[in-house]
């Protein structure tokens, strides 16, 4: 057997295993979220990084999933998905008991400097999963006294029954109270922002919601935060000129289409601005997270 190829981090740490349905539920506006026995993929997967399934034996292409909760004791992992296309949609009508192929996990995940104390971490659709998973692996980091407060938006109804946050956060708007009810629980304070007209919730988008919260900050406390985001392509941007504005380092988990998820094809390359100049990423291997600087460089 050949040396490990050290150069390319995510060699060795990709797998596939087949993968039985634990539960799977279906919510609104085409929305499910799926539970899987996975112990190889959540024994190594971080917030950020995702898996390749295979939604149905009779469809050869797999589909990309950003993973939203793992339990590494347990082996399992949580995916929500909303259904675009054919191959999603075999997937919804999968049952409990299935077994479908999982590859994973792979991409580079979001990286957390204890520097920063304060992650505003910004959600946009189905760009919530990461959100939550770095949620909760920040609530098990001992590495600081971390203070994330989770900022998630939608034009559909969330994925989840919104309730009024039991946790005050100063700088949030009045009548900004909905929240995110397992984020309460845990003790991680949510905010829920839509132009739907859903009660509680912030009227506008959430990167607007992010910019009246960092507002209300000092000088210090805003030299104590840091941005991670996850969401449409005009969200993240938006959000890398919100980090702009305040001067703040910011990383970005980018959606694109992926045939092989695994930096052979390279139908997912993105340019990035690097210190020799604009060169090409591909999402799959090389992100999906990125300095928000090298993608959104105006």
């Amino acid at each position: 057997m050949s040396a490990p190829d050290i150069t390319r981090p995510h060699r060795g740490t990709i797998g596939i295993e087949d993968a039985r349905i634990l539960a799977h539920h279906h919510l609104a506006a085409g929305q499910h979220v799926l539970r899987l026995a996975a112990p190889r993929v959540a024994s190594t997967a971080q917030p950020g990084s995702f898996a390749h399934l295979q939604c149905h034996s009779a469809i050869p292409m797999r589909r990309p999933l950003s993973i939203m909760r793992v339990d590494r004791a347990a082996g399992w992992i949580e995916m929500l998905y909303k259904v675009v296309g054919h191959g999603l949609a075999a997937l919804a009508e999968r049952q409990v008991g299935d077994t479908l192929s999982v590859m994973g996990p792979i991409g580079r995940g979001f990286n957390a400097s204890p520097a920063r104390r304060r992650v505003l971490a910004i959600g946009g659709g189905v760009g919530i999963p990461p959100m939550v998973f770095l949620a909760e692996e920040l609530r098990a980091d001992q590495r600081a006294d971390w203070q994330p407060l989770v900022l998630m938006g939608s034009e559909i109804p969330f994925p989840f029954a919104t309730r009024p946050s039991r946790i005050l956060v100063p700088g949030i708007p009045d009548g900004s109270i909905a929240c995110m009810p397992l984020l309460d629980e845990w003790g991680v304070p949510s905010r829920l922002a839509s132009r739907s007209g859903f009660a509680g919730c912030y009227d506008g988008f959430v990167t607007d919601l992010a910019r009246e919260w960092l507002r209300t900050l000092d000088a210090s406390q805003r030299d104590e935060v840091q941005i991670m985001a996850c969401g449409p392509t005009p969200m993240l941007r938006a959000t890398a000129a919100l980090a702009r504005e305040f001067g703040l380092p910011c990383q970005v988990s980018l959606e694109e289409y992926m045939a092989c998820a695994v930096g052979g094809c390279a139908g997912c390359a993105v340019r990035v601005q690097t210190e020799s100049g604009p060169a090409m990423k591909r999402v799959c291997v090389d992100g999906p997270v990125f300095d928000a600087a090298i993608v959104f460089t105006d």
